[in-house]
């Protein structure tokens, strides 16, 4: 997998990497963009995963955009594709960015891949295997920090949730800016970095990966109300991903009072 990502990403993603040409920036709506790179990165996953393994449907994001009736095969097994993860970072020259792909059977995933395409760091995690960066095994580790470090995304919270969230929980925290980039917000939560992150929207594409490799590193990533996160499930149903399972339980318990 990982020859794969590091060949897509230097064939398709990083010669555009401030490089992009006018017309080669697009938004798809909602201040979501997508770019040439975006589109022939998940071209050329979407062909080597299916040499990988054909019996597997295939869901990327892209894909799904243009057609929605894609997402139906998330409820199977699948591979999961974000081809570009931080399109807005790299639409505008700077990092992070990534490639996330995410292997799920009935609604979870069971292995997940994050690759960093400008320091070429490689996450990978198998379901009650644990979890690695780069060929070793890691464990999540908190900050230290005496007031717990947390990335709150606010960008798809209505405004009523973002006040409340502002007013009522982050004041508990010290807040650090979010990386608009769930390939750099999943391994911050586990390397010491972050303590907590909140995510609204929960496209499979953006966190089947992460889910899976936070989990398996001895962090915790849930719904608030701590069921398991699927794949197929409600796309804007929240998710709160963390350190420790005891920084969860805290950021949960705020959260129900919300």
């Amino acid at each position: 997998m990982l020859a794969l990502m590091r060949g897509v990403a230097e064939k398709a993603i990083l010669p555009r990497y401030r490089n992009l040409a006018n017309g080669e920036v697009e938004d798809k709506g909602g201040d979501d963009p997508v770019t040439v790179a975006d589109r022939e990165s998940e071209a050329m996953l979407a062909e080597g995963l299916a040499r990988l393994d054909p019996s597997l449907a295939i869901v990327g994001e892209e894909a799904a955009h243009a057609d929605a009736s894609v997402l139906a095969r998330l409820s199977g097994d699948c591979w999961i594709i974000d081809p570009l993860d931080g399109t807005r970072n790299f639409a505008t020259g700077k990092p992070p960015f990534g490639i996330l792909i995410a292997r799920a059977e009935g609604g979870l995933a069971q292995s997940g891949w994050i690759y960093d395409c400008l320091s070429q760091r490689f996450c990978a995690a198998h379901r009650g295997n644990g979890a690695f960066v780069d060929g070793q095994r890691v464990t999540a580790r908190q900050t230290g920090e005496a007031q717990p470090v947390a990335a709150i995304s606010l960008l798809f919270m209505d405004m009523g949730k973002r006040e409340a969230v502002m007013q009522h929980i982050a004041p508990h925290y010290r807040l650090v800016d979010v990386p608009y980039c769930a390939a750099e917000q999943y391994p911050r939560l586990a390397l010491g970095e972050n303590d907590v992150s909140l995510f609204e929207r929960t496209l499979a594409w953006d966190h089947a990966a992460g889910v899976l490799w936070l989990n398996e590193a001895g962090g915790k990533a849930a719904r608030p109300d701590g069921s398991p996160y699927r794949v197929d499930g409600d796309s804007h149903g929240g998710l709160i991903g963390a350190a420790s399972p005891q920084l969860w339980e805290g950021m949960a318990a705020r959260m129900a009072q919300v």
